[in-house]
């Protein structure tokens, strides 16, 4: 029995194969393209465990998954591989295009092939999950209920977009070919191994490097805050027990203006690593232009995993966070490797 385990060094997929491993002797096969966001650091730790096993590669490679399927026959596929950064959909729509959609696609295609050759003892253990967002449901007004699994679908950036699509394809696989899928959306994730492009990691980063900390617009935007190992358990949790065919919304029932999270993270800092000139890192905030089609609003209704399959998050965003600022503040050599000059020069371009 094994796993195989898309996007397995990025940010989620690294920290569900880690977590995976450190409660279960079901080996995984990890795949992932290793693109600017993909990184085997955060795998460092799994170097000479047999129980996990990495390639490299694409998921719209029809013939390198195919041949990974049919050498290590494993039970389920977990799909974390996505293009996932709003900003960069907005600069590039099409690698979101080509990895969201073309690349779920053959994912798809690949897994029912494989799936249609299994036994009949096997073929009832299989299981596609794909791993999506709350962002294919548009924006909430401050007053409307937190979106619930039956929300209809209203991206509004190529990202989000692109990974509508995924999911309207993964429904059809299960109503066109039998192929037995799960998908969850989930809300902001954050915690230890995020790309320091997204707002937390990236307040930390700059925030210890003297830099400015960029707030889009007037800050108010509000998201849903989910730690990644209570995410990483929900999915555990939805690929062992989840009705197939069924969506399951992930949120960590937390939200928070985006103002609010760069106070909060200020002011921890401001506690753990103070400034040489004796002043709170609030001063470094700077207010810079909203990016097009911002959406306002984002919170997850996750009562259906609670009431179905018993999920609750472990973590508030309290306890959260203060452990996501201690795991940077020990690991500024993982920082340091990934912020590259491609990486200063695309935030260079980004918020200026």
């Amino acid at each position: 029995m094994s796993i195989l385990v898309t996007g397995s060094a990025g940010f989620i997929g690294s920290n569900f194969v880690l977590d995976w491993l450190a409660q279960s002797d079901e080996p995984v096969i990890g795949l992932d393209k290793l693109t600017y966001a993909g990184n085997l650091q955060n795998l460092a730790s799994l170097e000479g465990d047999s129980r996990h096993v990495f390639i490299k590669g694409d998921i719209a490679d029809n013939t390198l998954v195919a041949g990974l399927l049919e050498k290590h026959r494993p039970r389920a596929i977990i799909n974390f591989a996505a293009e996932s950064h709003v900003d960069r959909s907005i600069l590039g729509p099409e690698d979101f295009v080509q990895t969201n959609v073309l690349g779920t696609f053959r994912l798809l295609e690949a897994a029912r092939s494989y799936y249609q050759g299994l036994t009949a003892r096997a073929s009832s253990q299989f299981r596609f999950l794909h791993v999506s967002t709350d962002e294919v449901y548009g924006s909430l007004q401050a007053n409307d209920p937190a979106f619930s699994e039956t929300n209809r679908y209203e991206p509004n950036s190529p990202y989000s977009a692109t990974k509508a699509a995924s999911d309207h394809l993964v429904r059809a696989y299960l109503h066109t070919y039998g192929l037995p899928v799960l998908t969850t959306n989930c809300s902001n994730n954050y915690g230890p191994y995020h790309f320091p492009e997204k707002l937390i990691p990236l307040v930390i980063h700059n925030a210890l490097a003297g830099k400015t900390l960029p707030i889009y617009g007037n800050g108010q935007q509000i998201r849903d805050w989910l730690y990644v190992s209570d995410h990483c358990s929900a999915i555990r949790r939805v690929l062992e027990a989840g009705q197939i065919g069924e969506t399951y919304n992930v949120g960590g029932w937390n939200e928070k203006t985006n103002l609010e999270v760069v106070e909060i993270l200020c002011g921890i800092l401001d506690e753990e690593q103070p400034r040489e000139d004796g002043l709170s890192y609030v001063e470094q905030i700077t207010y810079v232009k909203d990016r097009p089609g911002h959406d306002r609003r984002y919170a997850i209704d996750a009562s259906k995993l609670e009431r179905e399959l018993g999920w609750r998050p472990s973590e508030t965003f309290e306890t959260g966070i203060l452990k996501t600022v201690h795991w940077y503040l020990q690991n500024g050599d993982w920082v340091r490797n990934i912020t590259s000059g491609s990486y200063r020069d695309w935030l260079t371009l980004q918020y200026t």
